[in-house]
């Protein structure tokens, strides 16, 4: 599991693990049942490797680092240049696993604020990180001859909401003294998934060989930013009437990333649907409980 040790990664290696998957992490430093980016150029995947996930990726939304030329440099490479590492030892292993399930994220699609996307809806064009997600996306592609051989899973990853990681471990401490509100308008779309269920999702691709393709990592339920900033505030017992204002998102996070929360997009899970994967938490009140205990 390329990314094994973030925030999603964690969630899922337990799970992979609860299903007796002995799991070897990708990660910068060696270690317990982990092993270096240079280890896989150099010596290929581990022997016996049934299933390859990649998670790696610099965290977009980082405060404290600044939108430049060096930051979208190390979105890129830790994104492309990772799949591209685990693509080419997939490519030489002797026994090729039998899945690869990489990551890609809903910035792929357009904003719009009145029709949804689902997986056959088009995108990747629009914008830096639409652009990025494309690269990424595209560089899991593996050669003709593995192609009927190993099954590439696909998921575009939402906003993950979790107590370890992720929106809500930065906005729980606000939210707890009354300081939490909408971020800008409120009225773009909040593509939430908990992340019980984005793990969920990547261990329901590794483990059943009819999942292939895209899968969009979100719950079934679209919700505004109002509507989540409203429900997680009435799950604490506080208030949520100070908002964020743009300038202020565009002022910490610059114009470009702001964007990825100032504007929205309505996105279904359909195929993550079809595909049969059950929700552990498809609906916002649920998942405002469980966050909130």
């Amino acid at each position: 599991v390329g990314g094994g040790s973030g925030f999603i990664g964690r969630h899922l290696c337990k799970k992979l693990r609860s299903v007796g998957y002995k799991v070897i992490i990708v990660s910068r430093s060696a270690g317990l049942n982990k092993i270096t980016w240079k280890d896989v150029q150099e010596n290929g995947l581990p022997d016996d490797c049934k299933a390859v996930v990649n998670l790696a990726g610099e965290n977009l939304m980082n405060p404290l680092r600044r939108w430049n030329a060096g930051f979208e440099k190390d979105l890129y490479d830790s994104r492309i240049k990772t799949t591209k590492t685990l693509v080419t030892a997939i490519s030489s292993a002797q026994t090729p696993p039998e899945v690869f399930v990489s990551t890609s994220a809903i910035g792929f699609y357009a904003p719009d604020d009145e029709n949804s996307s689902t997986e056959y809806s088009p995108g990747g064009d629009h914008d830096f990180l639409s652009g990025l997600c494309s690269e990424w996306e595209t560089a899991s592609t593996l050669s003709p001859s593995l192609t009927n051989i190993v099954r590439r899973v696909i998921i575009r990853v939402g906003i993950v909401l979790g107590r370890d990681g992720g929106v809500i471990q930065n906005i729980y401490p606000v939210f707890n003294l009354g300081l939490g509100g909408r971020i800008g308008s409120g009225n773009q779309w909040f593509p939430w998934i908990h992340i019980s269920d984005i793990a969920g999702i990547y261990q329901y691709a590794v483990c059943n060989s009819h999942v292939n393709g895209i899968l969009n990592g979100v719950a079934p339920q679209p919700l505004t930013n109002s509507e989540f900033t409203q429900t997680f505030a009435k799950a604490m017992n506080r208030p949520a009437i100070f908002p964020v204002p743009e300038f202020a998102m565009n002022l910490v996070y610059g114009r470009e990333r702001a964007k990825a929360v100032l504007q929205g997009q309505k996105i279904l899970p359909e195929r993550t649907l079809k595909f049969g994967y059950k929700f552990e938490y498809p609906d916002l009140v649920s998942v405002c409980k469980n966050l909130c205990q």
